[in-house]
């Protein structure tokens, strides 16, 4: 009895320690990890989740800056013009200055210039539109009588009380929307202000870039951190220089457009000839807009006081010029200037006038050539290992107005 009791207490001591032995070797094994999600997920899902929340970040802040600008249009567009129209001066002040000028004489004859020649155009185009509104008034009130006839006795066979009744369908319309007239000469009001603000604006910060432009755009050089100034500042340096090249090539576009259209105006015999010509030289500024405004507005003069014939003409000669800016100028002259593709041209004009009008399609195409420039400058990476641009010596009294923090220059 006493045998089989010790047996079965060794039997049960070596099934305890064989669980012991187990539940060591179970502790010493270490437990399975979790599974990664991510390793499930194929490696081009994941390539495409990373692009995608990039894109959507820069997407958002493009789309923050592009309504901040809208917001901001009555300065912006300002600003804009007068980097545009210094682009175009400070050469010529430069010119001056390196012949012995003193900078403020050179300056002031920048300035005068060019308020002389667009105030010397827009006084003369004003003055011959002024001297034939009564002959053109009287000219379309004829032109309105001839075809009025002609819709009378011709083809179409259109009754006198039908074209009673159109006319008083247009008087009864015109009636009912003038609330919305009147509104809109408050508008044209309010609209003529913020021009004469926008017009002192540029006008002033043309002054300050011809005065100390540089010393501007080294300041905002300096707010940019030091290892990214050599980057910021040669790539502002090449837009600058794009932004030169396509100033003058518009001039010499709108100059050829100008005298094009006009001197078929003038050998056709079409009166306000030199008008026509101002405006088309105006127009051209803005692309494809300001060439189809201003030639049809040549073509419906032609056709006010020379005919259907002459107006045809008229028509084919504006089409042509349009055609050889378009197919000619354009590519050679613009696109080597601004270095950027004419289907490039055409959509960057499309995307400005859908978000900005007219001054959208004004500044598409030197802010995307200007914008392509840097782009390219700054991928290309030449400019590491420049150190930038050294410290900013304060030389111009304008900037002794700028508050600075204790103990930081400018530039550092």
């Amino acid at each position: 009895m006493a045998d089989s009791t010790h047996g079965d207490r060794r039997r049960a001591g070596r099934i305890a320690r064989r669980r012991a032995r187990r539940g060591a070797h179970e502790e010493s094994v270490p437990a399975e990890a979790p599974p990664d999600v991510a390793e499930g997920i194929p490696y081009g899902v994941r390539l495409a989740a990373a692009w995608s929340w990039r894109l959507l970040l820069v997407g958002g802040v493009v789309a923050v800056v592009i309504f901040l600008i809208i917001q901001l249009r009555l300065i912006v567009i300002p600003i804009l013009v007068a980097v545009l129209i210094g682009a175009l001066l400070v050469p010529f002040s430069t010119f001056l200055q390196r012949h012995g000028w003193p900078k403020w004489l050179g300056v002031t004859v920048a300035m005068l210039s060019a308020l002389a020649v667009v105030g010397g155009l827009l006084t003369l185009g004003i003055t011959q539109i002024v001297r034939g509104a009564d002959e053109l008034a009287a000219q379309s009130l004829v032109a309105w009588d001839q075809f009025r006839e002609w819709l009378l006795e011709g083809p179409l066979h259109i009754t006198e009380q039908q074209l009673n009744d159109f006319v008083e369908q247009i008087i009864t319309s015109v009636q009912q929307d003038s609330g919305i007239l009147v509104s809109g000469a408050l508008s044209f009001g309010t609209s003529l202000g913020h021009f004469l603000a926008g017009m002192l604006l540029a006008l002033f910060a043309t002054l300050f870039i011809l005065i100390d432009g540089r010393g501007i755009w080294s300041w905002i050089v300096g707010i940019f951190p030091r290892r990214a100034r050599a980057a910021v500042d040669g790539a502002g340096s090449a837009g600058w220089a794009t932004l030169q090249n396509f100033v003058k090539v518009q001039i010499l576009v709108a100059t050829i457009d100008a005298i094009g259209i006009g001197l078929g105006a003038f050998f056709l015999g079409v009166p306000l000839a030199i008008p026509i010509a101002i405006l088309v030289f105006l127009g051209s500024f803005i692309p494809i807009v300001g060439a189809v405004v201003t030639g049809a507005l040549a073509v419906f003069v032609a056709l006010v006081y020379n005919g259907p014939v002459i107006a045809l003409v008229m028509l084919g000669i504006v089409l042509l010029v349009q055609q050889v800016e378009g197919h000619v100028l354009q590519p050679l002259i613009m696109g080597t200037a601004v270095k950027v593709h004419p289907l490039g041209v055409v959509v960057a004009v499309a995307t400005g006038s859908l978000l900005a009008g007219i001054p959208g399609a004004l500044f598409a195409v030197p802010v995307a050539a200007v914008l392509n420039v840097m782009i390219v400058f700054v991928s290309r990476g030449s400019w590491k290992g420049d150190p930038g641009p050294p410290a900013i010596e304060v030389r111009s009294p304008l900037w002794s107005t700028v508050p600075q923090r204790p103990g930081f220059q400018r530039g550092e």
